[in-house]
């Protein structure tokens, strides 16, 4: 199964949840862009990911624009704004989707309590993503 997971920046929801796919099930196929991609992974993503175990530190933002000629069995956008300008992958798609959560890199505060929030959205997205595994799953 080939997965394709799209948010703005590409550098926390996006990149935590293709690490914790492809630490869920080694034989998926997934990747994660942005609609503007930014340079670099938050490093509170990485720390919230380190802490269970799962290392997204050598993930690298991506343009969506280099996916589009690809086939995906799932392209899932995880954030409203790439919801909004998800562009037309000319490339086949089975279904598309949309996972909202909230942009962490909004937290404010100290990096504890920016880690409170962090911490947060990881355990929305590992729910989310288990649940969706399952689905479709259970659905091949």
């Amino acid at each position: 199964m080939k997965i394709l997971i799209i948010c703005t920046g590409n550098t926390c929801r996006s990149q935590m949840v293709e690490g914790f796919l492809r630490s869920l099930d080694a034989d998926l196929l997934v990747y994660s862009a942005g609609t503007r991609a930014e340079k670099v992974v938050n490093p509170f993503a990485v720390k919230a990911m380190h802490e269970i175990g799962i290392d997204i530190s050598k993930q690298q933002p991506k343009s969506v624009d280099l996916f589009l000629n690809d086939s995906f069995d799932y392209v899932i956008t995880v954030c409203g704004g790439a919801k909004e300008v998800c562009p037309v992958f000319t490339g086949a798609v089975q279904k598309r989707m949309h996972i909202g959560f909230e942009d962490p890199a909004d937290a404010t505060g100290t990096d504890d309590e920016k880690m409170v929030v962090y911490r947060k959205v990881r355990d929305q997205i590992i729910e989310e993503f288990t649940n969706f595994y399952r689905r479709v799953k259970s659905e091949r």
